[in-house]
Formats: structure tokens, C-alpha cells, sequence
């Protein structure tokens, strides 16, 4: 397929996908929708588009990066037909597999040169340059051009995005091709930009406050006194003997320990819908909330949830202790406390250093039947609020206990 150069109608067609892609990208709509509008505009342009991708770093503990494809007729799946799919989105994560392939990549190779474009053909020497290429090679392809952009002049963390289109043309890409699609990457980046900025807040909040929490935050709920009254059952967890162990042990030793621990315990939480709103040195501080003007069945289902949570995460950390008492390696036990009440869910702090969180009698008490773990010799307690709402679940009665500063409560154990 020969391209011409760009008349006047072809120049309107492409203004009119600058600006579908940039209204698309202010309502919100994914970059695997906007990947797509731009695959298949570049397409009816006649671009003999076969392949285009999008990747940037994530700003994410657990991903490397983020990486959208688009085939033109669907991926080796069956994704999409005849170039009608949007792009798929690939979330590489942090392993070290992940990071020698990256590194082998078109990406640091245009860095380590301070190159902002290359444009390889695949039936030639080039190709074994990276192993992606020799994989687009075997689809059928025959070159692939790649444009990196940088997001400079703010302090967001996001450093750029990379651009790639490849095309399986016996005669590669025309300078008219790559010229039509150069039209709309200062535009496409705007939108990865933006729409990249959107995902790093929601997911860095997320990583620091929990979901639920961050969803708040960036809703708006960030003056100091900001928040309201939610019923839920409390998570408290705490690990005994920590305190002994960080007088004796090396402190890289010491983190690496407590996030091993966290893991065991936090994973369960999350799993099962709870929000850990708080590491409490050695602990952590989880609720799952019942959602408002819910039915007396919604606290029900929350403590089962938060009982099963415990539960997982005991056994969990059992096994944990297991596998480092065989390498010779120190052991905690965990004390979990389960209670049931309203709480105060939202901003306190200072006018300009908040933390979210929640607070109220509900967060105390539970911090008072943690106290008496030890003394019960019960690693998993529930205060008689949380009881009266498991469902039935067979339980053992621990007495009456004095809780300070706060009276005598019930408590309970599971069989």
C-alpha cells in the first residue's frame, strides 16, 4: 500500500481525532478506549497500522509498568476482530524476569543514547537487537517505529510514556505515514498524561490510605474535622514479643520480619473487603464497614467477613512461623481483637499534615481487649457487640473483664 502526502481532507480527518481523543480523554474515558480510537483512526487514514502500544512506568509497589497493545485484527487470544478492539492492558509486574526483559527493551536502549525516536526494520539485522522484536517478526511484521515523550516541569513522578506503531507492509512505513501519526502524539500524550496522573493519585492514595480511604481524599474530604459516623466491625491485630525481639535483632532484619508478618495478616483483610486504615508499629488497624441505612443483616455479614479474615490470617501467620522456626529464625505470635460500633471515619491532625483514619469509644475498647490477650491466654478475641452478630458461630464465653476507663465487658473466643 502506497500513502500519498496528505491533502486538505486528510489533514481535517486528523484535527478531528485530535479532538475526539482529547474529549475523550476529559470524560474519563481509558487510555484502551483512546489507544484504539487513535489505531483505527490511523487505519481509515491509510496507515497500514498493524500494531500499536502505549507503556509507562506505574507508580505502583507491586507493577512495573503499564503497557496497552492494540492489534489490528485482535491478539493471539481472539481479543477483538477486524481492528474493532480497543487496546489490552498489560500490567508487568516487579519480578526479577520483569526487569531483565525491560531492560533488554527498544526503551533503555533510545534512553542510554538520549534518543527520543527509532525505527527498526525487522528483516534485518536489527531485529536481534531486542527479543519483543523478534516476536513481532514471527507475527508477520516489518518494522516498528517507537517515539518517547517526557513529562517534565512537575514534581508527579511520572517521567513519560513510549510510543510504538508497527506494520506488517512488505515496504514498512512511508515518511507520510510516520509523518500522519506524529500529528497525533503531542495529543495523545496530553492524554496518557492526564489520564496517567488520575491513575497515579487514585493508586499512590491507595497504596498509603487503603481504596475505600483514597476514593474520599480525592473526592474532596481533605479539611481537618472532615468525616462522619460509620458502623463497622474493628480489626486489631498485634504481634507479642515484638518489642523483645527489636532490642536484640538487626533493624533491616527487624522490617524484614514485620513485613512478612503484615503480608499474613493484611492480605486476609483485604481479601474479604476490609480497609486497613493504619500500621500501628508491630499491628494494624483494619475496619469493614457497614454501608449506610444497611439492613441489621449488613453487620452480620461484615463480622463474618472480619471473623474469617482473623481466622486466615492466624493460620497464615502460623504457617509463616512454621517455615522460619525450621531456618532457625525468630517467631511472633498474633493477637487478633474483633469489635463491633460506631466510629468516627475521617480527618484529624493538623490543618496541613492529616491522617484518615478512624477514631471514637469503638477503636478504644477494642485496644483495651488487646491488652488482655496475654492474661486470657486467647490469641483471638471478640468483644460481646461483635459476638451478638456472628451468625451464630460457636463461641466460648471468657467472662466478665474489666476494661480500663471504660467498665466491665463480656468477652468471647471461637471454639
Amino acid at each position: 500500500m502506497d500513502e500519498a502526502p496528505m491533502d486538505e481532507a486528510g489533514i481535517a480527518s486528523t484535527a478531528e481525532m485530535i479532538d475526539e481523543i482529547l474529549q475523550a480523554a476529559m470524560s474519563g474515558i481509558g487510555l484502551d478506549v483512546i489507544i484504539g480510537m487513535f489505531a483505527r483512526g490511523m487505519v481509515a487514514a491509510g496507515v497500514p497500522l498493524r500494531r500499536a502500544s502505549l507503556s509507562m512506568p506505574a507508580i505502583d509497589p507491586t507493577v512495573w509498568g503499564l503497557n496497552w497493545v492494540w492489534w489490528h485484527e485482535g491478539d493471539e487470544t481472539g481479543h477483538g476482530v477486524a481492528g474493532t478492539a480497543d487496546a489490552i492492558l498489560e500490567e508487568l509486574p516487579y519480578s526479577t524476569e520483569t526487569e531483565a526483559t525491560l531492560r533488554a527493551g527498544p526503551i533503555p536502549f533510545l534512553r542510554d543514547r538520549d534518543l527520543s525516536m527509532g525505527r527498526w526494520r525487522l528483516d534485518g539485522p536489527d531485529v536481534t537487537l531486542f527479543p519483543l522484536f523478534e516476536r513481532l517478526r514471527d507475527r508477520g511484521l516489518t518494522e516498528v517505529a517507537m517515539r518517547l515523550v517526557s513529562f517534565k516541569g512537575g514534581a508527579s513522578g511520572l517521567v513519560g510514556a513510549a510510543f510504538s506503531i508497527a506494520t506488517d507492509h512488505p515496504e514498512g512505513f512511508s515518511d507520510a505515514a510516520l509523518a500522519t501519526v506524529r500529528r497525533i502524539i503531542p495529543t495523545l500524550s496530553l492524554a496518557a498524561y492526564e489520564i496517567a496522573l488520575d491513575r497515579m493519585a487514585v493508586g499512590t492514595l491507595g497504596a498509603y490510605l487503603g481504596d475505600a480511604t483514597a476514593r474520599r481524599v480525592l473526592a474532596g474530604e481533605i479539611r481537618r474535622g472532615a468525616g462522619h459516623t460509620i458502623r463497622a466491625a474493628v480489626l486489631l491485630t498485634d504481634l507479642s514479643g515484638f518489642t523483645a525481639l527489636t532490642e536484640r535483632a538487626d533493624p533491616m532484619d527487624v522490617v524484614a520480619l514485620l513485613n512478612e508478618h503484615f503480608e499474613a495478616m493484611g492480605e486476609p483483610i483485604l481479601e474479604r473487603g476490609g480497609e486497613i486504615l493504619k500500621y500501628l508499629g508491630d499491628g494494624l488497624l483494619a475496619v469493614f464497614p457497614v454501608p449506610e441505612e444497611a439492613a441489621p443483616e449488613a453487620e452480620i455479614a461484615a463480622c463474618l467477613e472480619a471473623l474469617a479474615a482473623a481466622a486466615d490470617a492466624r493460620e497464615r501467620t502460623a504457617r509463616l512461623n512454621e517455615q522460619r522456626a525450621a531456618s532457625g529464625l525468630p517467631t511472633l505470635r498474633l493477637d487478633v481483637v474483633l469489635h463491633f460500633g460506631e466510629v468516627v471515619y475521617g480527618n484529624i491532625g493538623t490543618a496541613r499534615r492529616l491522617d484518615f483514619t478512624v477514631i471514637g469509644r469503638a477503636v478504644n475498647e477494642a485496644s483495651r481487649i488487646e491488652k488482655l490477650c496475654d492474661s486470657l491466654d486467647r490469641h483471638l478475641v471478640l468483644s460481646e457487640e461483635f459476638a451478638r452478630r456472628c451468625g451464630g458461630q460457636p463461641l466460648v464465653g471468657l467472662g466478665r473483664h474489666m476494661l480500663r476507663d471504660v467498665g466491665e465487658r463480656n468477652l468471647f473466643s471461637p471454639v
